[in-house]
């Protein structure tokens, strides 16, 4: 636990090292572009008040302006929310949102440990977390994020069989932001939530579940009757000690059956005779 928390540690710092190197740069625009800076100056101030309405930019509260001078970051970082100021011909800015971004992972066609192939997708939420960074050290961080995701769902899911996929999605969900995190962390991109959305099988796997399934529920029943039929004989045992005890017991429970049979208005009455009856004109 120690060693992970100074991992994360280390990483936050170096993370920090980069955007302060990027933020407040050692390197000068040189002679040449101090004269042009100090043109475009001076044509802005030539060209007042229209040039104003060129060099006042608004950005959205939920925007950020990376700003370049003759193709160099500006000292300070991000600017926004709000007004920013820019000089004509020499600057020029991007806008970068901050809102949380959501894609969907396209069906992937993994084949598990087991050796089973599936089809999973998912959907996964991230947003900029250093707009310097999403801007200065990748192309398109969005195209980067959406490839990268589809590639670790293949990574991880490749690592776990059928079942564990079935069973453990938040496990492979979180080991999936795991690793987007850290891969995206020096494009200034925080994945915030991956979620599984689908599992699908080949149809002849599911059939072949299904079977065993049914076979499983077939063999339960057929033990709970069986365990039923224990109980029963069982309970008839107990009643025909009862019933050998008293022989009017036996006389009742006729009577009690009979009662049964008329209540179902049945036109025809089987009526049991005591054998005790019987042996009276037998010896005759």
């Amino acid at each position: 636990m120690h060693s992970d928390n100074e991992d994360v540690a280390m990483k936050e710092s170096k993370r920090r090292e980069r955007q302060a190197a990027l933020e407040n740069p050692d390197t000068d625009i040189g002679l040449c572009g101090w004269v042009l800076v100090g043109f475009s100056l001076l044509l802005m101030l030539v060209t007042l008040p229209l040039s104003i309405w060129m060099c006042i930019k608004i950005v959205k509260e939920y925007e950020r302006a990376i700003i370049f001078r003759l193709g160099r970051l500006v000292r300070g970082g991000a600017k926004g929310p709000g007004l920013f100021f820019i000089l004509p011909c020499t600057d020029s800015f991007i806008n970068v949102d901050m809102r949380t971004i959501t894609f969907d992972i396209p069906p992937q066609e993994v084949l598990t440990k087991d050796s089973v192939t599936v089809s999973v997708d998912g959907v996964v939420y991230y947003r900029v977390q250093n707009a310097t960074l999403a801007v200065a050290n990748i192309t398109n961080a969005d195209a980067a994020t959406r490839l990268l995701a589809g590639t670790t769902l293949r990574n991880v899911l490749g690592t776990k069989n059928l079942a564990e996929i079935l069973s453990d999605r938040e496990e492979i969900a979180h080991s999936m932001q795991s690793s987007l995190d850290d891969a995206t962390d020096d494009w200034g991109i925080k994945v915030e939530r991956v979620e599984i959305k689908d599992v699908k099988l080949p149809l002849q796997l599911q059939r072949a579940m299904a079977a065993e399934a049914e076979a499983s529920r077939e063999a339960r029943a057929k033990v709970i009757a069986a365990e039923g039929e224990m109980k029963a004989s069982r309970a008839l045992k107990e009643a025909s000690l009862v019933i050998a005890e008293s022989p009017s017991a036996l006389q009742l429970r006729y009577l009690q059956t009979l009662n049964t049979i008329a209540a179902e208005k049945n036109s025809t009455i089987i009526f049991p005779l005591p054998l005790e009856m019987m042996q009276g004109f037998i010896k005759h």
